[in-house]
């Protein structure tokens, strides 16, 4: 061996050995005092275990092994983390009946972070859906949203169940890929706005091979999202998948990218809904695309609302400052429950441009004719099967 092979060796020995070792840890919450006995608050263990989990260099974990605990929260998992980080919970995290804010669990600002474990939020919302609407009442007491997912970068959320949350059950704000893969949310179709997944100022968003039944939207997606894939998602019950409401608030960023394919609405009170509010704040929506829909008898399959305005909180003769364009509607199936199964409804300062409806073959359950269509300040390209008349004339 030549001299500087030999000095080579003893260099990259020297550097091994002088450059720490990636640690990597589980910490299973049951070591630091966690029990899952209904009456023990986790909230302790909990933060203690991510703290030790996200100080860890490497791949950690911190796991919630199977069974029934209290969480009270509001509990704030956060980073940024030394390595990458993942949230097993195997168990069932309820919270208590009442919890003072909007928030029960929030993760925020971690990067390659993954929550598994085939595991249950459950957020007890049945106390709290009987009480203020904040839709109508704006001094209502804020509601716990059952998850946030706050500023992550490259998640993933799979195998997990939100269930009975106060209020949204998961809320999406300034993430940069995230995905949701075979994730359930269950509520009733009478819990008030317990939106299912929330979306908002993200780009990268999926929602693959889930399951969504609540008593608001499935999936509500809100200002500044881009790029959100929806594939082979069951909503029901719910009011759908909806794009809005937008122009409400003044600075909204614009959405765009949207895709929802191969999906199944079932006795929903909306399918596909694109909406904004009327006289109040601009802002766009472009490059929206619903492909390969089945509706199970929906109230409302399709609808662009623009002039919507729920409790009368605004002015019906002004026209939505809101543009829409370029949406497709391919492939659209199934049966509708009104007789009204596209509405069109557009900004009369505004008309939305470059509306398509292909293949659109939508029945009416109630008998007394067929499902028709109605479209007001646009007119819609429309291309090969569509048995809804009205928007061709």
């Amino acid at each position: 061996m030549s001299s500087k092979t030999i000095i080579s060796t003893i260099f990259m020995l020297l550097l091994s050995i002088s450059i720490p070792r990636a640690l990597s840890i589980d910490v299973d919450i049951t070591t630091l005092g966690a029990k899952a006995d209904e009456k023990t608050d986790i909230n302790a263990a909990l933060t203690d275990a991510w703290k030790q989990a996200c100080g860890a260099k490497g791949a950690s974990k911190v796991i919630i092994p199977k069974g029934i605990y209290l969480l009270s929260g509001p509990i704030i998992m956060a980073g940024p983390c030394q390595g990458t980080i993942e949230l097993v919970v195997e168990g069932t995290l309820k919270a208590p009946e009442s919890i003072k804010g909007d928030t029960w669990v929030s993760f925020e600002h971690v990067d390659q972070f993954t929550m598994s474990g085939g595991g249950i939020f459950d957020g007890q919302g049945q106390s709290a859906w009987g009480k203020n609407d904040c839709a109508k009442d704006a001094t209502c007491d804020a509601m716990a949203y059952n998850l946030r997912f706050n500023y992550l970068n490259k998640a993933l959320i799979h195998d997990i169940t939100s269930l009975n949350s106060k209020n949204f059950h998961v809320n999406v704000l300034g993430c940069n890929d995230i995905t949701f893969k075979s994730f359930t949310i269950t509520a009733p179709a009478t819990s008030l706005n317990t939106d299912g997944i929330h979306i908002g100022r993200s780009k990268g968003v999926n929602v693959i091979d889930s399951k969504i039944g609540t008593g608001d939207d499935c999936i509500s997606i809100g200002d500044g999202s881009q790029q959100v894939h929806i594939t082979n998602v069951k909503c029901g019950p719910g009011h759908g998948i909806s794009i809005g409401s937008l122009g409400r608030y003044p600075n909204e960023e614009p959405v765009s990218g949207i895709f929802v394919q191969h999906c199944t609405l079932s006795n929903t009170d909306n399918g596909l809904r694109i909406k904004s509010w009327p006289g109040l704040e601009s802002g766009t929506a472009a490059d929206l695309h619903f492909e390969d829909i089945i509706m199970e008898n929906v109230k409302n399959p399709i609808l662009i609302d623009q002039m919507y305005c729920p409790y009368n909180q605004c002015n019906h003769n002004s026209a939505s400052k809101v543009k829409i364009s370029k949406v497709s509607f391919k492939r659209i199936t199934g049966t509708s429950a009104t007789p009204l199964a596209v509405q069109l409804v557009c900004s009369s300062g505004l008309p939305c441009e470059s509306i398509e409806l292909e293949d659109v073959d939508l029945k009416y359950t109630g008998g007394g004719g067929p499902a028709t269509s109605e479209c007001s300040n646009v007119k819609p390209k429309i291309a090969g099967t569509f048995t809804v008349a009205g928007c061709e004339a």
